[in-house]
């Protein structure tokens, strides 16, 4: 990680970090200033909708930057084979699952600390896919999950 304004007892997300993708590494992209204004941190591009295999990485590069996360919270809907808890480093984090269906996944640090990241649909094509993370992680973003990405192209949630 390059500089950093977080701690793991912080509230911001990291400034300036930029990784390059490695096989196996979550597509993750973060708000990059400490006011978390928007509606969304982030966004999060799985790979698959098999939950077991794309949470871990995820989870993994989220507590890199975060520290370490008690919960992660996901549409029901949007998933093959949800667990109910994951191990990350020497830390379990719960898995809630609802059948929401908003095109979101919410990471839980603390006590009551929330990130709210957008899902990208993992069939969308890679331009969409960049464009919806970029608007997602833009400082003071007003628009809802589903609205970026039918403004992107970059699909429709999942029917379930």
């Amino acid at each position: 990680m390059t500089g950093s304004d977080t701690s793991p007892g912080s509230r911001h997300l990291p400034s300036g970090v930029h990784h390059a993708v490695r096989p196996g590494s979550a597509l993750l992209r973060l708000e990059t200033t400490a006011s978390r204004e928007g509606v969304l941190d982030g966004a999060w591009w799985p790979r698959s909708r098999d939950i077991g295999a794309e949470l871990p990485a995820l989870l993994s590069a989220l507590t890199e930057h975060l520290g370490p996360l008690t919960r992660v919270g996901l549409d029901a809907t949007a998933w093959e084979g949800l667990p109910t808890r994951i191990v990350v480093g020497d830390h379990v984090v719960h898995v809630d699952s609802f059948p929401v269906g908003d095109d979101t996944v919410l990471i839980t640090r603390g006590e009551g600390d929330l990130f709210s990241l957008l899902v990208v649909p993992p069939d969308t094509p890679p331009e969409a896919a960049r464009a919806a993370m970029a608007q997602a992680a833009l400082a003071g973003n007003v628009s809802e999950a589903g609205q970026i990405l039918i403004d992107t192209g970059s699909g429709q949630r999942p029917s379930g």
